[in-house]
């Protein structure tokens, strides 16, 4: 049955949306796969060439954790296009604002800022909430089934776990007119922190705690603790800020850290099967 008579039959404003069904399918698995599939070479890579010793947890992840991860990111992406239609249809009523143009580079690197620090606060009190005893088995479970998490594990969530986390994005247009340009390159980064969070080996130098800056940015043993066993503890995104504040950091996070970078020494058999090697 053709569907044009029945689309006909939808407010315009629907109609809009629905039209946009393509590019949001290629922009939200496209950044998806890409991400996810870039840290996990990343991974691959660095295991194989020296890094192995970065690798957070004993266990590894087995080929049905892949799987189970990556087909439920496909289901999240199918929920953030079904969603898509309705703030695209927002968009098209003046009720959601997103701007075509820019406001100048300044204004533009403040409000990226700015909706980096908003999503760090929303993602660290959602996902606190969803913790809750009566809310964890409905929303967040699912995503806790990978306890050795990939970095496809990124988007791994239940429907509703999912709707919480499309919600930011249409909560922010309502407030607060952003370029399209500074949203694209919000999420983008978004995607690529996510995957780096539960690549399972640590990306990051080993001189990261170590500086006022980077300090506050969470690493990927940050959110790998979360996952391993400290579920009550490490709810951050970006940054530790909320958790410290709040002290739901794990108290043993920069130990940790310090343990997943630090390189083995060589033993003295190391060193004679090196020699031998050279003659």
């Amino acid at each position: 049955m053709p569907l044009d008579p029945i689309l006909a039959l939808l407010p315009e404003p629907i109609q809009v949306g629905i039209s946009h069904i393509p590019n949001m399918i290629a922009f939200d698995f496209g950044r998806y796969l890409i991400a996810s599939t870039v840290i996990a070479a990343i991974v691959w890579i660095a295991k194989r060439s020296g890094g192995a010793y970065r690798q957070i947890q004993k266990r590894v992840a087995r080929s049905a954790d892949y799987r189970r991860e990556f087909f439920a990111s496909l289901r999240t992406c199918a929920v953030f296009v079904f969603t898509g239609i309705f703030i695209v249809a927002a968009e098209q009523m003046g009720i959601l604002y997103d701007i075509r143009g820019s406001y100048g580079l300044v204004i533009d690197l403040a409000l990226f800022a700015a909706i980096l620090i908003g999503h760090d606060a929303y993602f660290y009190w959602t996902h606190r909430m969803m913790h809750h005893p009566k809310l964890f088995k409905t929303f967040h479970r699912f995503h806790h089934r990978s306890v050795t998490p990939t970095p496809f594990a990124a988007y791994a969530f239940a429907v509703p776990e999912a709707l919480v986390m499309m919600a930011f994005m249409p909560l922010w247009l309502f407030f607060v007119p952003t370029p399209v340009s500074v949203i694209t390159a919000f999420l983008a980064l978004m995607i690529v922190r996510n995957a780096m969070g539960h690549a399972g080996l640590e990306l990051h130098a080993r001189w990261w705690l170590k500086t006022p800056l980077t300090r506050w940015i969470c690493t990927t043993t940050h959110h790998d603790l979360h996952h391993s066993g400290n579920f009550n503890r490490n709810y951050g995104f970006y940054f530790r800020f909320w958790d410290r504040v709040m002290k739901t950091e794990a108290p043993e996070y920069e130990t940790a850290f310090a343990a997943s970078v630090r390189k083995p020494e060589r033993q003295p058999a190391d060193a004679q099967a090196d020699l031998a090697a050279a003659r």
